[in-house]
């Protein structure tokens, strides 16, 4: 029974909209876990143990390498030069590997 109306312009522009605020939008953060506390949740959890329920990885999470010795300095390259180093090195080998023939 009732139809919408859409709103005179000047109806709006009465209305005081200045002292309303919108609400934030609420945002759910999830930590970020460190390489630390995923190590730790590793050993602790038995899902993490088992693959598929069936293969046990119980060694394999034993000899995992530390963080610490998996971490690398960032070493900055060039293209040139790694292309002249590695065709240096073949064509060496190459130059062995035809020196071996001749004897």
């Amino acid at each position: 029974a009732d139809i919408p109306v859409i709103p005179d312009l000047e109806e709006v522009q009465e209305e005081d909209l200045a002292m309303q605020v919108a609400a934030p939008p609420s945002v759910q953060v999830n930590r970020v876990l460190t390489y630390h506390d995923l190590d730790k949740d590793l050993m602790k959890y038995a899902a993490f143990q088992t693959l598929d329920g069936e293969v046990d990885l119980k060694l394999l999470t034993k000899v995992l390498a530390p963080e610490q010795e998996l971490r690398e300095d960032d070493v900055g390259w060039d293209w040139d030069h790694l292309f002249t180093e590695v065709s240096s090195e073949l064509v060496t080998e190459w130059d062995l590997g035809q020196s071996e023939k001749e004897d």
